[in-house]
């Protein structure tokens, strides 16, 4: 049997590189199945979409998954099982930029189960996967029958020394001053994440439209891998919704202005919710009739809930006020308060309206690093932020799963948000927890200034405070209208057209993450957001700056102090000992823990202890064994021998030689003026012949002067 032929296209980037799309290879029993190929590396992304929808679901279950394969880079997995097991936090993190861009794009009304997988089966080091995740899965189902308003693709768009590119190897995005991956349709942006150097608002605009253009290209080049695989079109048809125009009328009439009114009047989350749910109720208390009701629910909570949307959209456009009495510019009360926990290294509250974050920071040493191993990466990371969101943060009982794809990438947002604030030289492995007490939107930025105050609290030197905001968008397609929203409450995330994150300095922007729901969304509308946005960060700032303007001089009296020393790496084995023998006594010894990591040609010790003097001990019993005499330096010295000839000194343990009986002092000495233990000052002199070190304390001893010629005696006359 020969192999089937595949059917390609090829893009070809700005720069001049390729991408190949194939497809009719692998996988044929899916939906559709491609291959992306650039460089060495491989995905393979497949979608199936069952036919009808389960009774009951009316939501689109859209799973998206994205695995790497430890054998696309030649490795075999680390763990006890050597196989690969559930997806680590990088993997999750590309699910999630995935599904952002794919779910919108669905119609409202599809509610088949779909199932996305892409796999990593070859690894480059050159191109990195992530960056064609989003093109795999789109191009996947560009091929299929299955309803979609894509194509999409996504890119990451980096800017290093000034000049932007899409799709970096590894090596280079460690450059960049830029790190954003934008996904969009032909027309629209549809979702932007990434990190920056404080770069101002249009830098960022600047980038996104970079991207644009590369994923216009990308998405031509789907379409005409579809043409050629022909089953693209017509789409299947469905039928996943019922409806009953009448009940969606009745609703509507007798439903929307009592809606209006209650949006109109400021009022908390839960108060709010209980007069929603009082008119949709009081609708429903007309149909006394069981058989009647039990029909009529289902249809009227679906419609009652396009009404709220509707009434609220439409107040906040015309009134210009919000649901809880604010108008769109204007941010939620805050409080915040640092130094809580008396057992944390660093503790803050940050609050902001019903939105509230309680944040720690946990201090350590190299040992506490977070060990990031995967096929194209493996090193150890020392600042690292985990999200929490219990579920009683929005008053609900729910059962815990684990930590859930949300946690991870809020957690994620937050932490690249506070990265390139931490000094470079900071010596410390740092954890920051953020725990959500109570939520009504932007958690996650909660967490950025939450974080702030912590790090500031716990007596890290961060370069500046960073704040976070959480910005929202109502428009109007018939009139044209639109409204941005500072610091958006829970509700103006699911009822409105975009959740924009934007956290940054005084100085500029350090983290975006931004998802739209609606198509067309202009550039301009961008700039007013991000531009309002700046104005709401540097209110949040100036609350933040009330409560601790800078960071605390030292850290705290419990947290670990941590110094750090240089070694040449042939000393690493002494230190170490045999068998760890010497580092594990001296860790007994001073109450300290020490890590030690090879770089280049240096041995980078690392001693962390809350005992100042017992750091200090460690430190010098360190320096004695890696000890290494310089010629011309002066040393105290310990007498440890006595001989006719000389005195053995030790200048370090390990570390002899010998002052000559000669080299004492200037004049004769018959005997050596010493005793074992008694300290001497001497100067090393270098090596003799037999690489013995020589020490002499005369030559710090001022020179005598020479004893003055006698005059000659007086010659006698001749006679």
């Amino acid at each position: 049997m020969s192999a089937p032929q595949a059917i390609t296209e090829t893009i070809v980037m700005r720069d001049g590189r390729e991408i190949t799309i194939e497809t009719g290879k692998l996988a044929k029993q899916a939906d559709g199945s491609v291959v992306v190929k650039c460089g060495g590396t491989m995905l393979l992304a497949t979608v199936v979409a069952n036919k009808e929808a389960n009774p009951g679901v009316d939501f689109l279950p859209l799973t998206v998954d994205y695995r790497e394969k430890f054998y696309a880079g030649g490795k075999i997995p680390g763990n006890f099982f050597r196989r690969e097991t559930k997806p680590s936090d990088d993997e999750v993190l590309t699910m999630r930029l995935v599904d952002r861009v794919l779910r919108p794009l669905f119609p409202e009304d599809f509610h088949a189960e779909v199932q996305v997988m892409i796999s990593l089966i070859s690894y480059d080091k050159d191109v990195m996967p992530e960056a064609l995740a989003g093109l795999a899965a789109s191009s996947a189902i560009a091929i299929t029958d299955i309803p979609f308003n894509g194509p999409m693709s996504e890119v990451r768009v980096v800017r290093i020394d000034g000049k932007l590119s899409v799709n970096p190897s590894y090596e280079n995005l460690q450059k960049a001053d830029i790190d954003i991956m934008v996904g969009a349709t032909k027309s629209s942006i549809v979702m932007v994440e990434g990190e920056m150097k404080e770069i101002s608002e249009q830098e960022m605009l600047e980038a996104i439209s970079f991207a644009h253009e590369e994923i216009k290209i990308q998405i031509e080049a789907q379409e005409k891998l579809a043409a050629k695989v022909g089953k693209a079109f017509p789409k299947r048809e469905y039928c996943h919704e019922t409806h009953d125009e009448e009940i969606r009328e009745k609703v509507w009439k007798e439903c929307y202005d009592k809606v209006y009114e209650v949006a109109k009047v400021p009022s908390a989350k839960e108060e709010r919710a209980e007069k929603f749910a009082a008119v949709l109720n009081d609708f429903l208390a007309q149909y006394t009739d069981e058989e009647e009701l039990e029909r009529v629910t289902p249809f009227a909570k679906v419609y009652y809930h396009d009404v709220e949307k509707e009434a609220m959209r439409q107040m906040i456009l015309n009134e210009k006020v919000r649901l809880d009495g604010r108008d769109p510019q204007t941010i939620r009360p805050i409080w915040s308060e640092i130094d809580y926990l008396p057992g944390a290294h660093g503790s803050a509250i940050f609050t902001r309206g019903e939105t509230q974050s309680l944040s720690t920071v946990t201090l350590g040493s190299l040992k506490d690093a977070n060990m990031v191993d995967s096929v194209a990466i493996n090193y150890d990371e020392k600042f690292f932020l985990h999200y929490n969101f219990p579920p009683f943060s929005t008053g609900e009982a729910r059962p815990l799963r684990g930590t859930s794809r949300r946690e991870v990438g809020h957690g994620n947002l937050a932490q690249r948000a506070l990265a390139n604030v931490i000094p470079a030289d900071n010596p410390y492995t740092i954890r920051v927890v953020s725990d959500i007490l109570e939520s009504n939107g932007s958690s996650s930025m909660a967490t950025v200034c939450a974080g702030t105050l912590a790090l500031m609290d716990a007596g890290v030197q961060i370069t500046k405070p960073v704040s976070g905001i959480a910005m929202g968008l109502i428009t109007d397609e018939k009139s044209g209208k639109f409204t941005v929203l500072s610091d958006i409450l829970g509700d103006e995330d699911h009822l409105g057209d975009m959740d924009f994150k934007v956290t940054g300095t005084a100085d500029g922007i350090t983290a975006c993450q931004m998802d739209i729901k609606i198509q067309g969304l202009t550039m301009d509308i961008m700039e007013t957001a991000l531009n309002q946005a700046k104005e709401g960060r540097l209110h949040i700032l100036g609350k933040i700056l009330e409560t601790i303007s800078e960071p605390r001089a030292d850290v705290k009296p419990h947290a670990p102090k941590m110094e750090i020393l240089e070694i040449s790496k042939d000393f690493i084995g002494a230190v170490i000992g045999p068998g760890g023998k010497n580092i594990q006594q001296l860790q007994k010894d001073t109450e300290t823990v020490i890590s030690i990591e090879e770089v280049g040609e240096i041995g980078r010790v690392e001693i962390a202890g809350t005992d100042r003097e017992k750091i200090n001990a460690a430190i010098a019993a360190i320096k004695e064994i890696t000890f290494v005499p310089v010629v011309g330096e002066v040393y105290q010295g310990k007498v440890v021998k006595v001989m006719d000839f000389g005195a053995f000194v030790s200048l370090a343990k390990g570390t002899e030689g010998l002052l000559h009986i000669s080299e004492i002092e200037w004049k004769r000495l018959d005997k050596v003026p010493y005793q074992e233990g008694d300290i001497v000052e001497v100067k090393f002199m270098g090596y003799d012949d037999r690489k013995k070190m020589k020490l002499s304390r005369k030559v710090l001893l001022p020179k005598p002067p020479k004893p003055e010629a006698k005059p000659k005696a007086e010659q006698k006359p001749e006679a």
